[in-house]
């Protein structure tokens, strides 16, 4: 059989198994698809050009065309992201039908709302990672070059939609971050100001973590679960602290690991590296690995 015959024979019902078998799994009117998929990361490199527009966009020192280009990728992506928060909550949320609308507009507003003091926040972690890395140069080098910056810039995005309740979106968010830099960190992490990731491939924040004002981890750490705790059916139970607490003023050594709903690292403290840690330390620890003892042959 030559190709052609066998794309006209075949290829029908090849694609009708294939329609089937997605239907048993998605519902293809309410899903955002990969195009949804496409649109977030827009939208989120729009929201970068609204907080950081003189770094991000083509503009003159005009104050009145800074104001409108600023404008214009709020209302742009505002739009585009009310019309997903919609579908997904069709999908996946308890909100009455008639209410759908009004509801994601809320989220919409809310957050950008919020985007002065996110730009706020912004700034600290830009001045943390100046504060925190002598190979720097400028507060400009740091936000064009630096990873742990274009993820904590996405991440604040992500983390405020996922406090809102919204579905599938802010994990998408958090992906691409993770995409472009390496560095996972579940939009459900709640971490403080000043907060600095150096070098930053390799990092795992898992969604339930929280981490203090002040610090400062290291390429390969890992702040994740111990275990996971199943109900009747053998399914992993959902929405328990899992993740540990990181307090205020904590540096975290590379390829650390740090496990446990119950584990906390008291401020001040210093966690080196390679360390394997399921269990609390007091404020002002010092947490180290004993010396090697290596053979050196001349």
């Amino acid at each position: 059989m030559k190709l052609n015959e066998w794309l006209n024979n075949e290829v029908p019902n090849i694609s009708k198994s294939l329609e089937e078998i997605h239907k048993d799994y998605f519902s293809i009117d309410k899903t955002i698809g990969f195009e949804g998929q496409e649109t977030i990361y827009k939208i989120l490199r729009n929201f970068r050009s609204a907080l950081f527009p003189c770094l991000c966009d083509k503009v003159t020192h005009d104050d009145t065309r800074l104001n409108i280009t600023i404008g214009n990728n709020l209302r742009i992506s505002a739009l585009n992201l009310k019309d997903l928060i919609e579908k997904v909550l069709l999908n996946d949320s308890n909100i009455p039908l008639g209410e759908i609308t009004k509801h994601s507009e809320e989220v919409v507003m809310n957050l950008i709302n919020k985007f002065p003091e996110l730009r706020r926040v912004l700034q600290t972690d830009i001045q943390a990672a100046y504060n925190g890395d002598p190979a720097t140069t400028s507060t400009e080098e740091i936000l064009l070059s630096y990873p742990s910056i274009q993820t904590m810039t996405i991440h604040r995005i992500a983390h405020e939609l996922y406090k809102e309740g919204v579905p599938v979106i802010p994990r998408i968010m958090s992906e691409y971050a993770h995409q472009l830099t390496g560095i996972d960190i579940h939009p459900g992490a709640s971490i403080g100001e000043y907060f600095f990731i150096d070098h930053g491939t390799g990092v795992v924040i898992g969604e339930t973590c929280t981490i203090g004002k002040n610090v400062k981890i290291y390429q390969g750490v890992t702040l994740g679960a111990k275990s996971f705790p199943l109900d009747e059916h053998g399914n992993p139970i959902k929405g328990i602290k899992r993740h540990p607490n990181i307090e205020d003023n904590v540096v975290i050594y590379a390829g650390a690991t740090i496990l446990g709903g119950d584990t906390t690292i008291g401020q001040n403290s210093v966690i080196g590296g390679n360390i394997w840690l399921t269990q609390s330390v007091p404020d002002n620890s010092r947490v180290y690995q004993t010396q090697p003892l290596p053979n050196i042959k001349s």
